[in-house]
């Protein structure tokens, strides 16, 4: 009998990462679910059939412990992140730039580097980094999380290189406007009515579901496909400043 396949996804307590834990159970997958809210990814591991760890991307100690105790582990779905705030470069608060960065930037990095050898060792490995179609154009009021989306997409540009003639894949999933659970209410500091605004008039934006279904499509290609960058916008969204709205 084949041995269940392991996915590992990050941020998992909501939105695309909650979304992407229950697609891939669905796929037959044993899904590892890891976020900051344990009572959020308990649950849902409940429901899945999946397990549950309570972690901090951007803590490195937690994750090397998590890493250690991990075993078996096939892909990898680099999912937390987010945004803070929506000001102009001249005006950001560089605390939200940095605690931008230390998620969306350092969590990646701390979270496949602590798993890459068991990736390796599964001999069919895929690290999946959820990037942003913020890492391949600017907008205004957008400098802090434009710039973490950048180098998000650096980091999976550069590792696909690296990792060239090993038997790992490096996937990246660049999503548009997606009205997912607390996303934009974050951006804007719990306020409801700003976060609203960004999807008003919008027939259907994506959903966490959308998102889902695309990153379990791509980790379900054959071994020797690989999907390097797919981006992935609503109908009514041509550019990330070009939206149709009614």
């Amino acid at each position: 009998m084949t041995e269940q396949k392991v996915a590992v996804v990050t941020g998992a307590s909501s939105g695309i990462g909650a979304a992407t834990a229950r697609r891939l159970a669905e796929e037959g997958f044993e899904v590892v679910l890891t976020a900051r809210r344990t009572d959020r990814i308990e649950a849902l591991a409940k429901e899945i059939g999946g397990r549950a760890h309570t972690l901090d991307v951007t803590d490195r100690a937690a994750v090397d412990a998590f890493a250690a105790g991990i075993g078996r582990v096939d892909v990898l779905v680099n999912n937390a992140g987010g945004a803070i705030g929506a000001e102009t470069v001249e005006s950001g608060d560089p605390a939200d730039w940095l605690a931008m960065y230390q998620v969306n930037v350092l969590g990646v990095l701390h979270v496949t580097q602590a798993l890459l050898p068991a990736l390796r060792a599964s001999g069919d490995g895929t690290v999946l980094l959820m990037s942003s179609t913020a890492a391949l154009a600017a907008y205004e009021g957008g400098g802090g999380y434009v710039a973490a989306k950048h180098a998000a997409h650096t980091i999976a540009a550069t590792l696909r290189l690296e990792l060239c003639g090993e038997p790992i894949r490096v996937i990246e999933i660049a999503p548009g406007m997606v009205k997912s659970e607390g996303f934009a209410v974050t951006r804007f500091r719990g306020d409801e009515e700003k976060a609203a605004a960004v999807y008003a008039g919008v027939a259907e934006p994506l959903t966490s579901e959308d998102i889902a279904d695309t990153v379990a499509w791509a980790v379900t290609r054959p071994p020797h496909v690989n999907i390097d960058l797919l981006v992935v916008r609503p109908r009514a969204q041509a550019a990330n400043h070009k939206v149709h709205r009614a």
